[in-house]
């Protein structure tokens, strides 16, 4: 059973995200799909409304579900040899309701359910923390990046809020939003690239032959 969340003890805007798995490098396999000498690319995703149903601050691996074509659109991905991560805020540690071993169990569900995932990158901090990896913040997208070894402008942020599109801009990566109903219109207007639903968002990254797996 997942231990009881410890009362918030505060995190210092210097803390810096939780990386997953542990380790300098990404899961074994993660490869080049361009062969040697080329960059990896990669492709990040928000968790909760992009690729699993959104849960608030959910520490029960019981309640996770996919989101509709979640598993064939990462599997399209894995056929190109792309590298997959998570970028996801997680307040809920901040706020005393989650602690780091049920946001793993929630991880390890999603993989179940979803393959395995070269890398996450958690932010436990809360709103009014200061820190620099709550998107909008770059830091996720960074330390995922900088784990995978991929740099920013070769990867592809994938998300539902403009939080997410946000941290993709601030770390020069390229985003992709889809909407879900608590996609506000305003965000949606503002999202420079949009897709209706997750596959369609990952067969567009495919067609950008620069970016994943082709041209130069």
């Amino acid at each position: 059973m997942p231990s009881t969340p410890a009362p918030r003890a505060g995190f210092s805007a210097d803390g810096g995200p939780w990386l997953f798995p542990p380790g300098d490098s990404p899961r074994p396999g993660v490869r080049s799909p361009g062969g040697a000498g080329r960059p990896r690319t990669a492709v990040l995703f928000d968790r909760d409304g992009t690729l699993v149903e959104d849960v608030p601050y959910n520490g029960d691996p019981g309640l996770v579900r996919a989101m509709p074509g979640a598993r064939g659109a990462l599997d399209l991905l894995r056929a190109r040899g792309t590298a997959l991560g998570v970028v996801s805020n997680q307040s809920g540690v901040a706020r005393g309701l989650l602690s780091r071993q049920q946001v793993g169990a929630v991880q390890r569900r999603v993989e179940e359910l979803l393959g395995p995932l070269d890398v996450w990158a958690v932010c436990p901090h809360g709103p009014d923390d200061g820190c620099r990896c709550r998107k909008p913040a770059p830091g996720l997208v960074e330390a995922a990046c900088g784990r995978l070894g991929v740099p920013p402008h070769r990867t592809v942020v994938i998300g539902d809020i403009d939080a997410d599109m946000g941290a993709a801009r601030a770390a020069g990566a390229r985003g992709i939003l889809v909407p879900t109903p608590v996609t506000r219109p305003a965000e949606t207007s503002a999202a420079g690239e949009t897709a209706p639903d997750l596959l369609a968002a990952v067969r567009t990254v495919l067609r950008i032959g620069a970016l994943i797996g082709g041209g130069s």
